[in-house]
């Protein structure tokens, strides 16, 4: 091969170096794919999982508590609210509050004192509302597809 170096033109490179930077591109990309279908399966592992909590005795909270008065909650009569998000497909969203993954576990911390978790949320928090009742909710939510 002539080793002498080209000086006018396009730069010219070897086919093995053209080649070793492809498979250092095409390794790099194969696992950024793998580690982002990882990280997807393990959220939808995470939200598909068994409830705790009864999803009937959540929709009736959801009503007592006057959730409607702020959010659309398929479900749940009375006033639609438009102050806070809609829940319709609560089920299917990957994050509470836009921020939070979405677990039955973060969920009943928001629902009871979503503040605590995002100071500046026009969400208040629940005082009344039992661990119980939060999971019951949580229930009801997520089993909105």
């Amino acid at each position: 091969m002539d080793a002498r170096v080209h000086t006018e033109g396009p730069p010219f490179r070897r086919k093995e170096q053209v080649r070793a930077g492809t498979g250092v591109w095409r390794s790099g990309a194969a696992l950024l794919i793998c580690s982002t279908a990882a990280a997807c399966a393990g959220e939808r592992d995470e939200r598909s999982r068994p409830m705790r909590g009864d999803a009937e005795r959540g929709r009736a909270a959801l009503l007592a508590l006057e959730c409607n008065v702020c959010h659309e909650i398929p479900g749940v009569s009375g006033a639609p609210g438009y102050v806070g998000p809609s829940l319709a497909a609560y089920g299917r969203k990957v994050y509470v509050a836009g921020k939070f993954p979405n677990t039955p576990e973060i969920l009943v911390q928001w629902i009871m004192d979503a503040p605590a978790l995002a100071p500046a949320t026009a969400m208040p928090a629940f005082a009344q509302v039992s661990e119980t009742q939060a999971y019951d909710i949580a229930a009801y939510l997520h089993s909105l597809r």
